[in-house]
């Protein structure tokens, strides 16, 4: 084979892999460059607290619905599973204890979290999205007006905000729907059953919880505006937008759960 042939073959796929390395780099830099404007546009003046209250609305409330009914059937089903593994042990008194320590350290944070990334961050990329293609993002640079304090500080503090409110709310309707399957099948009582609950939990496990569901909020709000205030390629580029915002953001949470958990049980 002549040597010239084989350099012309190998040169192209380096410069790819080279190309999407450099990609990969420059796009990590950009959301440092984002973060970090957030960082110093949060702290100085004006301060948008309508179109944050509207955020929190938005992110809140609206979520409700669909965080109720998913929180009830989690909790729900969760007690049902559990439930033949413990007696076969004789252990089924264990189960209040057992629901309470897995619905509020890992399955409401994370059940909270994933469909927020999905409604929540969706809705964000698409919506910024569609301004930035359709270039009033642009329009609002020119009237005098800051884009990014306007919609992109308020929406990441709407979601760091009320990720953590949710996340309780969630714990707190799966702990009702295991109750109400506890109280079919062993006949607990509602005092009894919530006692047992927060006897197992201690101080570590919500502070956990909180700070784990507040840094789950800030990523989703960082992940769902940067790719939507960043969109291009028209129409084509809002979908991609919000698809890459629900993506990216799933991703990120699995990883920041994988680590925060291994930081807290470092101090159990």
């Amino acid at each position: 084979m002549d040597p010239k042939k084989e350099n012309q073959n190998i040169q192209p796929a380096k410069y790819v892999i080279s190309k999407k390395v450099d990609k990969i780099f420059y796009t990590i830099y950009q959301i440092y460059q984002f973060i970090l404007r957030f960082f110093k546009e949060v702290f100085v003046p004006p301060y948008e607290f309508k179109e944050i209250i509207r955020q929190c609305y938005d992110v809140g409330v609206n979520s409700l619905p669909l965080i109720s009914l998913t929180g009830f059937i989690t909790g729900f089903v969760f007690t049902n599973q559990s439930r033949p593994s413990l007696a076969n042990f004789g252990a089924t008194s264990w189960l209040p204890s057992l629901i309470s320590i897995a619905i509020v350290r890992a399955l409401a944070p994370l059940v909270t979290a994933l469909i927020a990334a999905g409604k929540v961050g969706s809705n964000m990329g698409a919506e910024l999205g569609s301004m930035k293609v359709t270039e009033q993002i642009d329009a609002m640079e020119v009237s005098a007006t800051n884009p990014f304090k306007f919609l992109v500080v308020s929406r990441i503090l709407a979601t760091t905000f009320m990720i953590p409110i949710l996340v309780m709310y969630t714990a707190f309707v799966a702990l009702l729907g295991a109750f109400l399957n506890v109280h079919a099948n062993e006949q607990t009582s509602f005092a009894m059953f919530f006692s047992q609950v927060f006897e197992t939990l201690s101080f570590l496990d919500l502070f956990s919880t909180t700070f784990k569901s507040t840094v789950f909020g800030f990523t989703i709000g960082v992940v769902g505006c940067y790719c939507g205030y960043n969109s291009t390629k028209g129409t084509e580029g809002v979908g991609k937008a919000a698809n890459a915002a629900v993506v990216a953001a799933m991703f990120l949470i699995f990883v920041e759960e994988l680590v925060i958990v291994q930081i807290v049980n470092a101090f159990r």
